[in-house]
This record gives structure tokens, sequence and C-alpha cells, in this order.
């Protein structure tokens, strides 16, 4: 290689002019990091399998090669083979009949050793994240090939044996698909395997007897097909004088030269990359292996989640709470994992936010627990606001406060929290019993300011009424749902909304603070057809359906083509745009759905162009 061709470092490389694309084939616990350092670079990616190490680090690279606009591919290279092209046009032909079950395997005996990759947790060995990948997308693949898509199992289940290092030496798995497509996979590090795919279907059945590496054996890449029908067995040769590897290499330059983001199905889509490492983290959850990204106490990070310029996030000083209170506010109650939380926690450090929700109810206690062992291992407990809640139905008593906050507290890892807020109201009791209990709290130093989440504006006055009379603390934060959709259905049991008449109201001539929980309407903003992609029993329409909310999209639609940004960004502007003290809560899943929220903080919408979207006014304002 030329000199002028050489690195010695990763950042030199993709800072060269001189390079277009980059291929990483480092280590598994490698292919994350630098992939993000490429494609902030400005460079398109081609990573190995796995891309991440969970679905968490897959999703931030397929985001960030979105926004970036550069190609990106999980290098699958059996799936441009022209035997799985050919597979998917018999099945497509109808000649095996509707495809029912698939059943994919790939095994190796590797002989023991602690410090091989294949062996070393630390370097996330095991059958499942060295091979699993393969016949888990040949399922996912042939589920879907009648749709032209890789088909996401709605079960998944698995077992299989952990190994003296503590990594998968060999696991077995079974999956159900939505059309009824079932499947079994199999991967070993440990256990030499038959290696092949076979798509059965209630006409006849194909078998791929060289799937993974076609010509290993028999020349360049040469395989067979061998298709069964009516008891009749034919076999097609697929011959083919190129080297396995050559087949990912063009099709990857192909897409780069003609601008597509990724590759076309049959092989590996960025989208289904994702679907495919989603699939591999419930199986190893089967089978109970952890990679030590997922161990308590995270360390790993990824730098480069988010883009480099973001809008700035406004905060504010809020009496009784030591650090400044971000506008918008992180939901913590999807996490399940140290290793997806982090991803998500540290870009919402590095957009500006300070403030984080949470509840003793989220997860069953786990997402308080991953949310505690994320304080930790970044050291951020003092320069961050944790919102605690407590006394959810059918809890909400007031001694249930103490103990449930020693529980949360103790997940956390935190001697207190500047914001409570109860979960519930229970109107059975009288109020003044809750505020003696939250003060018993706040006298002891773990609570600051409080408030309640899903009351009523009576209920919530006569607390702070009956506090003032008696000389404790009164609530000062309302938490119920506020959004520019109107919760028509309440998403769970007792739930609240604020925007009604009779609560803007109270909000606008008290000046009480309030914390919008769902305050994006749980995407009823967004495009349909990422709205449709949800799963449909959370579909915002299930929720917030109705005449009055189609014509408030249709007006944030017309204000965000005009202003260069989404109906989502102006359902959040408009929460943010209230006369009361108003903050969102917002439940991105992924950096990229922080760095899409984050527009919502550039808009200035006027008083009446807020009314306007709400239908508070037929007629809108001038610009």
């Amino acid at each position: 290689m030329p000199e002028a061709n050489r690195f010695d470092s990763y950042e030199a490389l993709c800072a060269s002019d001189a390079v277009d694309a980059i291929h990483i084939a480092t280590p598994h616990p490698f292919h994350a990091g630098p992939a993000l350092m490429a494609i902030r670079a400005g460079k398109h990616v081609s990573v190995e399998k796995p891309a991440g190490l969970n679905a968490a680090e897959v999703t931030a690279l397929v985001e960030a090669a979105a926004q970036q606009g550069v190609f990106f591919m999980e290098a699958f290279m059996y799936l441009s083979h022209p035997q799985i092209a050919r597979a998917v046009e018999i099945i497509r032909a109808g000649e095996i009949g509707i495809v029912r079950h698939v059943r994919a395997v790939f095994g190796f005996l590797a002989p023991f050793n602690a410090a091989s990759r294949l062996y070393d947790p630390q370097l996330a060995g095991g059958g499942i994240l060295d091979v699993g990948g393969y016949p888990v997308s040949a399922a996912r693949l042939f589920a879907g090939a009648t749709d032209g898509r890789f088909a996401d199992p709605v079960v998944v289940k698995g077992t299989g044996l952990i190994g003296q290092s503590g990594v998968d030496e060999v696991a077995y798995g079974t999956l159900r698909f939505a059309n009824g497509v079932t499947a079994e996979v199999a991967c070993a590090v440990a256990r030499n395997m038959e290696n092949t795919i076979r798509v059965e279907g209630d006409k006849g059945h194909i078998v791929l007897p060289t799937p993974w590496v076609p010509g290993r054996e028999a020349g360049p890449s040469d395989t067979v097909i061998e298709v069964t029908v009516g008891g009749e067995t034919r076999r097609e040769d697929v011959p083919d004088p190129r080297m396995l590897f050559a087949f990912e290499a063009e099709a990857a330059s192909r897409a780069i030269l003609d601008g597509r983001p990724g590759l076309s199905f049959p092989a590996m889509d960025p989208a289904a990359s994702i679907g495919n490492n989603a699939a591999l983290d419930r199986w190893r959850a089967e089978v109970g292996y952890a990679t030590f990204a997922e161990a308590p106490g995270v360390v790993r990070t990824l730098k480069g989640t988010l883009p480099a310029v973001l809008p700035p996030m406004p905060t504010v000083d809020v009496p009784g709470v030591p650090n400044p209170v971000s506008r918008l506010v992180l939901g913590c109650d999807n996490r399940d994992t140290p290793a997806e939380g982090a991803i998500v926690w540290d870009a919402w450090i590095e957009a500006g936010g300070t403030t984080f929700d949470t509840a003793f109810v989220y997860g069953a206690g786990r997402h308080e627990a991953v949310l505690g062992q994320w304080i930790a291992s970044r050291g951020v407990a003092d320069r961050i606001n944790v919102i605690g809640k407590g006394a959810h139905s059918p809890y909400c008593l007031p001694q249930a406060i103490g103990p449930q906050l020693d529980a949360s507290l103790g997940r956390l890892g935190l001697n207190g929290v500047p914001i409570y807020i109860m979960h519930r109201d229970n109107p059975d009791i009288p109020v003044g019993e809750f505020v003696d209990a939250i003060d018993a709290e706040r006298q002891a130093g773990r609570i600051g300011i409080w408030g309640g989440s899903n009351w009523q504006p009576e209920r919530f006055a006569e607390a702070v009424e009956w506090a003032e009379a008696h000389g404790k603390e009164p609530p000062r934060i309302l938490n119920n749902n506020l959004s520019l959709a109107v919760m028509e259905k309440p998403v769970w049991p007792g739930c609240v909304t604020s925007n009604t008449p009779e609560m803007l109201d109270y909000l606008r001539r008290t000046g009480t603070m309030h914390l919008s929980w769902s305050s994006q309407a749980r995407g009823y903003f967004l495009p349909a057809e990422l709205r449709d992609r949800l799963p449909e029993d959370t579909r915002p329409e299930t929720c917030y359906g109705s005449d009055a909310n189609a014509e408030r999209r249709r007006r944030a639609e017309t204000l965000a083509a005009e202003r260069g940004v989404s109906a989502h960004n102006v359902a959040t502007a408009w929460v943010l745009a209230q006369s009361f003290p108003s903050f969102a809560l917002i439940g991105p899943r992924s950096p990229g759905e922080i760095a899409s929220t984050l527009p919502g903080l550039t808009l200035d919408l006027s008083p009446e162009e807020a009314a306007w979207l709400n239908l508070e006014r037929d007629d809108r304002p001038a610009a």
C-alpha cells in the first residue's frame, strides 16, 4: 500500500479525503464505535455482523447513517450470493406452496481457548453473536420472502449451554412470526452442526446444502439448491467464478454509486439489521447470556450517537431543585438493560438534558435499577435531577409512600429525589393524610418539591389549600397528560388529561408548574407511514383518534411545512408554549428519536398560534 494511504489511527483514516467507504472487521466489541466515527466523518460504512453488541447499538448506527446521508451495511455476505435470490424466486413462484417452517443451522467446533474471541466474554464471544445472526436472518428472510421483506418474530424461545468462560457455546431457538411461519434456529462455537437451510412449504421444500459459505468445498462460490415437490427432487446448480465476498462488495459499491442508503432485499437493509439484532437480544436472554456491556455497572460508551450540531436545550431554575430543570424531561420507563439505557441517557446528557423521570412501578423496579447503575457509572448524581414517583394504584395510600420511596432510592442509589410525584390520586383518602406522609419524607431530606400525577384540579387545589393552612409544603407541580392531541380514551385506567378548558383555566390562573406525560401523544403527529409501523395496541389513534384531533394534526402539519420542521416538533413546541411553567416529558428509545425531537425547541409559537393549533380559535393568526 502506498505510504500516502497508510494511517496510524482510526481518526486519521476517517479524516482522509482519499477514503470514500470503510469496512470494519474488528472483534465484536469494536464494531459500533469505529462505525460511528466513520459515519460522522461522512464515510460510507460496511461493518461485520453483529454491527453492535445489541439492537440499541445497531439502531444508533442506522440512525447516524441516515442523519449523515451515508450508506450503511451490516455485512452478511451470504445474502448477496445468487443462491439466495434464486431461492426467494422459487418461493415467490409458488413452487413449494405457502412457506410454513424454516430450519437454519450454523455451528462449528472450535477448541476451547479462554483468550480466543470465540470464548472470551470481554470480546463478546459465544455462538449467538458470532454465527447466530446467520440462521436468524435466514429464518426472517424466508418467513417474509413472499412480501419481499425480513419478517420480525413475535415469539422467540431458546435454550443452550453456557460454557466455562461464561459465553454461550451452543444455542437452540424457536421463532414464530405473525403470518404463522415457524422456525428452528441453532448455532455453536463448540459443536459441529449440519449447517444448512431448509424451507418447508405446504407443497414441498427447499434445501440449501451450503448456504453460509458457498464454494468453500467446491470452488470459488459454486453451490446447489435442492427443490422437492410431490416426492420428486431436482438439483439446481448455482455456479459462479467469483469469490463469495465479491458479491457483497459489488452490491455495496453499486448502492453507494446509486446514492442508496443500504442494500435491498434479499440482502440485509439497515432496518432489517435492527430487527435481526433485536431477535438476537431476545435469543440471548432466553439462553441466559448477557454481554459485558449489559452487566450491572455500565462502563461502555459510544461517541457520536447524536449529530454534532444540536438546538440548545433550555433550562429553568426551579426553587427547591438544586440543578436547572431542562424544559424537556426524559422518561426512563422503556430501557430494560444498562446497555440499552446508557446509549439513550448518554445522548440525553450530550443534548443538554438535565432531568430524568422514573417511577416505583416502571418495569417492576427494573427500570429504576438500570438507571441507578448508569448514574453510578457516570458519576452524575449531583449534576442531574431525578423525578421519582410512587403511590400508584392499588397502593395509592399514605402508608405506601415511605416504603416505596425506600425501594426506589435503593434501586437508584440516591439519598433523595429533588422532585417527587404521587403517581395517582385516591379521593377516598383525605388529602391531608397524603400531605402529612409526604411532609414526613421532606423533613427527612428525601424529597424536595412535590406534586401529583393524574389529579383533577379541584383535588390539587384542595391539597394546596390544606398544606398552606397547616404550614406544610404544598404540591407545586401537576403531572397530567398534556398534549396538542386531546386524550379521548385514557391510555391507562385513572389517567387524566390537562387539555380541557377547565384544567387549562386552572393552570393559567394559578401559574402551577405542569409536567406533561405523553407530551407527543404517543406519536400521533408522526407521518402516517411511521404511525403504521407501531404495534397495533400502541398506535396513537387508540387513545387520541377523533375528528377534532385530526384537525389539530392538520393544522400542525400546515405550520410545520411553513417552518421547515415536523408536525411532531410543532406538537412539542405547543406544550412548551403555554403561559404557565410547562415541561414536556418525552420517551425516546434511541438517540435518533432525541435528535428528531429537539427541533421543537427552536419554534417560538405565539399565544395566538398556540390557541389556533388547539382549536381555541378558528381564524389563523397572521405570521
